[in-house]
């Protein structure tokens, strides 16, 4: 299972120096870092303790090769099966011919879906505001018990008006550019997110999904610089490990507010947007402290920004991080692969759905980010229909989690990650601490 992960794997690298297994096996070949199950399929990037035998207790026997057209274990339907099994997916997708291209997937999707309608657009946003205006009277009526309900719900409504601005970057929120602007602002600025800043490195992030160096929304962690200073190490833990959903915190800070970060023709936009988000911050936080005092403002701004960054966070992990997920050099990298293979779908509770505008059904919106939100569902539907061998997908559960955020660390070529506790396990209490704690229920 994917909670026992780092723990429960014996690889195999290549047979020299290795333990045999004291059983016959029938082997199916992929590059990489290997395993074996009980069943003696390979398994790349799982090691299963069983008895073994040192080479020196071996005694050799003749072997014959015979040339055997055997798919490799990821074209592997068990296999893929087993995979899905351990770490918490319904499906794992087998791999994307390289010769598919984004635009053969694009072409394959009703034209429809790319339409925009005004009424469903601001639909969307009666949505986010009925329910967030919902949220803020819950926080007020609630005693002191129940206040973390209203903030769960106050919380993932503010997302709702995240995703809003987002379709705006997009421009698939409306026909009017103008409008779309000024929408995307404003839905930013009550979650103090400069609207401009985020747009142009997101649009990065979709250009680059998954590519090494060059994803805007995430990184794995560099093997050098987890090794580079024990301090930034416990940090790197503590932050890819227990505070992950809150990681989008770091990259607003990091990543949002440096004008050296922003080429010169996008320099203006971005202090435009600067200028909304301090705005909010000089008028709007000093009203609401006059209105409710310190305790109010971290009642009814500070919580539910935190369950927003909550939702950010686990949200954009989830949508792009497995282990069997790999990041790529900008040689190895394939467009359609990485938005059609490396996307997850996966499917939350109904009511983080309506509230969210469907953000989850992300295969769609990575295959191309015109279509919006209120027309996922019929873009899935026709993917699935197409390329429905390829999806990984999954329903969102505690070993789907657990997955992501104890094996999911430093980057590895061969096995797409490498845990902390594999490299530093004097230093990975924390990771130990989510092992035993968390639930592997998927």
């Amino acid at each position: 299972m994917a909670c026992t992960l780092a723990d429960s794997l014996l690889l195999f690298k290549g047979s020299f120096q290795k333990p045999l297994c004291r059983r016959d096996i029938t082997a199916h070949y992929s590059p990489g870092i290997f395993s074996l199950n009980s069943d003696g399929l390979i398994r790349k990037g799982f090691r299963r303790q069983r008895s073994f035998v040192t080479r020196n207790k071996v005694t050799f026997i003749r072997a014959v090769a015979v040339p055997v057209q055997q798919p490799a274990p990821v074209e592997d339907v068990e296999y893929r099966k087993q995979l899905a099994e351990d770490y918490g997916f319904r499906q794992i997708g087998e791999p994307l011919p390289a010769d598919v291209t984004l635009k053969d997937v694009i072409s394959s999707l009703p034209k429809e879906v790319f339409e925009i309608d005004d009424v469903k657009a601001w639909k969307s946003v009666l949505i986010s505001i009925t329910s967030y205006a919902l949220g803020i009277f819950m926080i007020s009526k609630a005693p002191w018990y129940l206040l973390p309900l209203a903030w769960a719900w106050t919380g993932t409504a503010v997302t709702g008006f995240f995703v809003i601005g987002h379709d705006c970057a997009h421009k698939s929120f409306s026909s009017n550019k103008l409008i779309e602007d000024i929408v995307g602002t404003l839905a930013f600025m009550l979650l103090i997110y400069p609207y401009e800043p985020w747009r142009f490195k997101h649009d990065k992030h979709h250009a680059k999904t998954n590519m090494l160096l060059e994803d805007t929304a995430w990184q794995p962690v560099a093997k050098d610089e987890f090794e580079s200073s024990p301090l930034l190490r416990k940090a790197i833990i503590y932050g890819y490990g227990p505070f992950r959903c809150w990681m989008s915190i770091a990259h607003w800070l990091m990543w949002h507010f440096d004008l050296k970060k922003f080429r010169p023709s996008e320099v203006n936009r971005v202090k435009i947007s600067l200028a909304c988000v301090f705005s909010f911050i000089a008028i709007g936080w000093p009203l609401i402290i006059y209105k409710t005092g310190i305790m109010g403002w971290i009642k009814f701004w500070l919580m539910p920004w935190l369950g927003y960054h909550f939702w950010m966070s686990t949200f954009t992990m989830v949508h792009h991080t497995a282990p069997h997920i790999p990041f790529r050099n900008t040689e190895e990298w394939n467009a359609a692969q990485a938005q059609l293979n490396g996307t997850v779908h996966c499917d939350y509770p109904k009511w983080i759905e309506i509230l969210c505008h469907d953000i989850n059904v992300h295969i769609p919106h990575h295959i191309s980010p015109r279509i919006p939100s209120y027309n996922l569902r019929a873009a899935h539907k026709s993917i699935e229909e197409n390329w429905g061998k390829y999806l990984n997908e999954a329903s969102w559960n505690w070993r789907l989690m657990k997955t992501i955020m104890t094996v999911c660390h430093v980057y590895d070529k061969e096995q797409n990650y490498v845990a902390f506790d594999e490299l530093a396990p004097e230093d990975s209490r924390p990771i130990t601490f989510l092992k035993e704690s968390m639930p592997d229920y998927a």
